[in-house]
């Protein structure tokens, strides 16, 4: 029986394009003998599959997208869409695939908002089983135009990291982001939480250096994302991604403190 609950299906052209972006990035994508990824929860029609398709044929063009949706009657409307590399097929966090193939990478994006926080860990878990070594679940969400975003890639040894994806050009501060956390993040965005603290100091950051834009909103980004680091956050990457809007730091860095209970 397919793992998990029907979501709201809510899709649209483009809005993954960041989380697409980042993918076609992944070395584990470059470097997999089988580049199968999995698209979960894609909604109520072929669109993101499709989409992830195309952008991650520029980089392996011999990659297949299976796209994964709980709700049977998804699944044969999708169909109607297949082609050559892409597919679909009836199932949930159990990830079901042909022949016991396991994916290399598993975008799971929009699917855990419905859920508790306490059941992320489980789900987690459940999707990383189903990858091939060292391959990668990208897990996180995005508002409904595709310009605000987070997300966490989770491998077998966990979380690893987390990235924040933002539309620059009229962009207000960097916190807007909270609205679309991923769950596991989404409610602890209070004093005394790490993601708390980070957000405070994006903010900060962008503030200080708000005299750039007169140069554009990506050197004034740049700058705020170099800020970050100075001040010790654990920023990863380079000018080459940052000037995209994003920023990616450890994990460690934003994990939800221990002690504190589960938020539902």
């Amino acid at each position: 029986m397919a793992e998990g609950r029907v979501t709201r299906g809510t899709t649209g052209t483009n809005r993954l394009r960041r989380v697409d972006r980042w993918i076609a990035s992944l070395p584990a994508l470059r470097r997999a003998s089988d580049p199968l990824v999995v698209d979960l929860g894609y909604g109520g029609s072929a669109t993101t599959p499709l989409e992830l398709h195309s952008r991650l044929a520029r980089v392996r063009p011999d990659v297949e997208v299976i796209g994964i949706e709980i709700e049977p009657a998804r699944v044969r409307l999708a169909s109607l869409s297949a082609r050559p590399g892409v597919s679909f097929v009836v199932g949930g966090f159990e990830v079901p695939l042909p022949r016991g193939r396991r994916a290399t990478v598993i975008r799971a994006f929009n699917v855990l908002r419905q859920y508790n926080e306490s059941e992320v860990a489980a789900a987690w878990d459940m999707m990383v089983s189903r990858l091939q070594p060292g391959g990668v679940l990208i897990e996180g969400t995005c508002n409904e135009v595709g310009r605000v975003g987070s997300w966490v890639d989770v491998t077998e040894q966990g979380p690893q990291t987390f990235t924040v994806s933002l539309r620059l050009a009229d962009l207000e501060r960097p916190s807007i982001v909270a609205e679309r956390l991923p769950k596991v993040l989404i409610h602890r965005n209070v004093p005394g939480e790490r993601v708390h603290e980070f957000l405070l100091a994006l903010d900060r950051q962008w503030a200080v250096h708000a005299p750039l834009s007169t140069y554009g909103p990506s050197q004034r980004w740049i700058a705020t994302v170099e800020g970050m680091r100075a001040a010790g956050w654990p920023v990863r990457g380079n000018r080459s991604r940052w000037r995209l809007g994003e920023l990616t730091v450890d994990w460690a860095s934003v994990a939800p403190n221990a002690e504190l209970a589960p938020a539902a």
